[in-house]
């Protein structure tokens, strides 16, 4: 089983910055079985470059929960599933920051599509995600969105799984 997350914050993952929006689509391997997804009031100002970049306005958090709020359901999602993201060190760390604030552990095994794209994919122009999937034919909606960066996410693991040649994905060879 598999955790495929996006998340978008309001900054890198040092000091005191924060997740603003948060999805998770739970993968067996064939389909998606499960999924979560939030904004989250990061209760600082979201900068004006991520802002631009995300859509995601002040406006549209203020009434968004708290991580503290959701805390039970991410856990709940990813429970027992690899946790699966593109750049897993950023998004793994943010979650397991968020959930260290409020006194709780997260832990969870992980794979990096960044690194398992180039492993499995060779030779590419680029392994950002917007990039990857313009070189795949990957669909992207709501691009620097959770939602849509997730379920492109998605897409991109169901062709690394179906290219895995190797094994990568079962042995975790690629994990961080």
């Amino acid at each position: 089983m598999f955790s495929i997350v996006d998340v978008e914050t309001t900054g890198g993952i040092g000091g005191q910055t924060r997740l603003t929006e948060v999805a998770i689509f739970r993968f067996d391997g064939v389909e998606v079985v499960d999924r979560f997804h939030s904004l989250l009031n990061p209760h600082c100002p979201i900068p004006p470059f991520i802002a631009r970049m995300t859509g995601i306005s002040d406006e549209m958090v203020q009434s968004a929960p708290d991580f503290e709020d959701v805390a039970h359901e991410i856990a709940r999602v990813t429970e027992g599933a690899v946790f699966v993201a593109h750049n897993a060190p950023f998004d793994y760390g943010f979650l397991k920051k968020e959930f260290s604030w409020i006194g709780l552990p997260f832990e969870r095994h992980r794979l990096c599509t960044v690194q398992l794209s180039r492993r499995i994919f060779p030779g590419l122009p680029s392994y950002s995600l917007g990039k990857l999937c313009r070189s795949l034919e990957i669909p992207v909606k709501n691009r620097h969105r959770a939602d849509g960066d997730a379920a492109a996410t998605v897409k991109l693991f169901e062709l690394l799984l179906t290219n895995d040649r190797h094994g990568l994905i079962k042995s975790r060879r690629v994990s961080i």
